[in-house]
């Protein structure tokens, strides 16, 4: 899936929510969730690749280079929950008068820096 397509399945996405914290849920299209599973699928491969290598004493560069990768992948992921998060429940709330989840988004991207 190239950017472009990713930014139109956020875009299109309504986040029809009950809101976005640990103990709330947010309902995500079917395209959306399945391009995050895929990911998450990838990386949690790759994590298995990782711990193979240890395992078999693989060079320490090669080690590190996957590493990389794989906290490259999670940190694309996030950016799509974060942009889906932005576009649907922070925009939700604040027209919903809930302006404390300014607050929240902020703590949010502090703790992703």
């Amino acid at each position: 899936m190239t950017e472009n397509q990713i930014a139109e399945a956020i875009e299109t996405e309504s986040c029809e929510m009950e809101g976005c914290h640990s103990h709330q849920t947010t309902i995500r299209s079917e395209k959306l969730r399945s391009t995050l599973l895929r990911r998450l699928n990838c990386v949690e491969g790759q994590v298995r690749g990782i711990k193979g290598m240890v395992e078999k004493d693989s060079y320490c560069d090669d080690i590190l280079n996957q590493i990389t990768a794989a906290k490259a992948a999670l940190s694309a992921i996030s950016k799509i929950v974060l942009e889906n998060h932005i576009h649907g429940c922070v925009t939700e709330k604040i027209r919903n008068g809930e302006d404390e989840v300014v607050d929240e988004l902020l703590r949010t991207i502090g703790r992703m820096l």
